[in-house]
């Protein structure tokens, strides 16, 4: 499959300043595209916390360096929101690590692996779920990259957007209608049990 890619502007949030510039434009979108980020470990028993946290619109994907500006109040209150709706995959595990960092009540989120199942898709990943509705690959080759580094790479910038786009564009997609799971040869047909 061809490769996925966020064709928007990435930017990336590592002092206040602009983290609260950030969220006065996102608390004004009806909807944003959600992800994290966290360093990987490959010694048993050592655990990171959440580095990064990704919002996007169609457009714009900020990347909040959490190593470096912390789980601000203004993040915090952003994520409890009921006012924006936040679309993310596999939501339960970003809460659980950001809540490591400070505690808040998520709202406004839709969760994708149940939200898709309407459409007659039952893969979880995020990966899986792009291809079947825009037949493109999302590659995962930065996942175990060091997200606490100094500066992050292109790579890692495009990796850590599109994976927030993702969520969104999959999100707005369904909604739409545009895409028909009758017509998708990745979906198979209900069992008769599915079908009452």
């Amino acid at each position: 499959m061809p490769a996925a890619e966020f064709k928007g502007e990435i930017r990336v949030i590592d002092n206040a300043a602009d983290a609260r510039a950030a969220l006065r434009f996102l608390s004004k979108q009806p909807i944003v595209g959600f992800d994290t980020e966290t360093r990987p470990s490959f010694r048993k028993g050592s655990h990171h916390t959440v580095a990064l946290i990704q919002l996007s619109t169609a457009d714009i994907c900020f990347l909040f360096r959490i190593n470096k500006i912390g789980f601000t109040e203004q993040l915090r209150e952003f994520l409890s929101a009921e006012s924006v709706m936040k679309i993310g995959l596999s939501t339960k595990d970003d809460f659980h690590g950001l809540n490591k960092l400070g505690e808040f009540q998520p709202a406004g989120f839709v969760e994708l692996q149940d939200f898709v199942h309407r459409f007659g898709i039952i893969d979880a990943s995020l990966q899986r779920i792009y291809a079947i509705i825009f037949g493109l690959r999302i590659s995962k080759g930065q996942r175990l990259t060091n997200w606490e580094a100094p500066e992050l790479t292109d790579a890692q910038q495009h990796y850590a957007s599109l994976d927030a786009y993702a969520c969104l564009h999959i999100y707005q997609t369904l909604q739409s209608g545009l895409f028909n799971p009758a017509e998708s040869p990745y979906i198979l047909p209900a069992t008769p049990d599915e079908t009452h």
